[in-house]
């Protein structure tokens, strides 16, 4: 992952201060690409350890169109628990309960789960449903079609509904491409938490794009990472300077099943993880 600390050494030596909307403030830079050969290994961070079946119920979720926490907390996946606990706090009906006792409640009581646990309009609402239209299943359709359209596109930044949604999209633009029997994805990012988000989104995009590649009978290609704003919030400092310290090791291997053929078919025991052998995990702390 010699791109990833490549980035991460671009926002360092490039990036300027400006403070942000979370009042934690960043170190930040404008426009950025990675480009990652998917048939060199799973672009899985290896200077530090990434929580894969995160990032495997997390795209399931946004593949089955789910908005609400629900799923993801029954399956001890966190990484969306801060948002609809920081509006709870203020309902009138929250009674002083931390976020571990939050995702309690969201995880025995289906009611509280319905009325609090919901995101809004998110990822899963737009891949699966834009004004009535099923991107994910359209563009899967299109590429069996016609392989050179230059329509391949799942687009999650509907504008009307921004205001809706518990966190507009970060990464709200995803592109297909198909040549000599290989499927590339370039994904659109506007904002980009480099310490925290941004190994998620490498790992998520990537196995997406594995995932379409089976289905459509192609061979993986390139994920193209595109960024926005590229920002080291600036209690991550000490972390990444921690990874850039750290010397990369050999990317695994991802295994999926190669009997699964449509892409709302896979579950989470179809893939299979080998030879990851990252460095210890680093902790860090989100800005909500």
């Amino acid at each position: 992952m010699k791109q990833y600390l490549e980035f991460l050494q671009h926002i360092l030596d490039q990036g300027k201060h400006k403070e942000d909307r979370t009042k934690t403030g960043t170190l930040s830079t404008f426009g950025y690409q990675m480009r990652f050969d998917l048939a060199k290994g799973f672009p899985l961070l290896t200077t530090k350890k990434v929580h894969l079946k995160s990032v495997i119920h997390e795209l399931l979720w946004f593949i089955k169109g789910d908005t609400n926490i629900r799923p993801l907390v029954l399956n001890n996946v966190r990484i969306w628990n801060e948002w609809p606990y920081e509006k709870y706090k203020q309902s009138d009906t929250y009674a002083g309960e931390t976020l571990e006792e939050f995702v309690e409640k969201i995880k025995v009581d289906e009611t509280f789960a319905n009325r609090f646990g919901d995101l809004g309009p998110v990822y899963g609402k737009q891949w699966r449903d834009f004004e009535g239209k099923d991107q994910l299943a359209w563009v899967i359709d299109e590429a069996k079609r016609n392989p050179n359209s230059r329509r391949l596109i799942v687009n999650s930044w509907n504008a009307p509904q921004v205001d809706d949604m518990a966190l507009p999209p970060c990464h709200m633009m995803f592109q297909f491409y198909i040549l000599d029997g290989k499927l590339s994805c370039q994904l659109y990012q506007r904002s980009a938490d480099a310490f925290l988000g941004i190994p998620f989104n490498i790992a998520s995009y990537s196995l997406l794009t594995l995932m379409v590649a089976q289905v459509l009978d192609l061979k993986p290609g390139d994920f193209i990472h595109t960024i926005g704003d590229a920002h080291i919030y600036d209690n991550h400092r000490e972390q990444v300077h921690t990874q850039l310290n750290r010397e990369p090791r050999p990317l695994p291997t991802m295994k999926i099943n190669p009997d699964v053929n449509n892409i709302f078919d896979f579950t989470f025991d179809d893939f299979t993880l080998e030879n990851y052998d990252p460095h210890p995990r680093l902790k860090g702390k989100v800005s909500v």
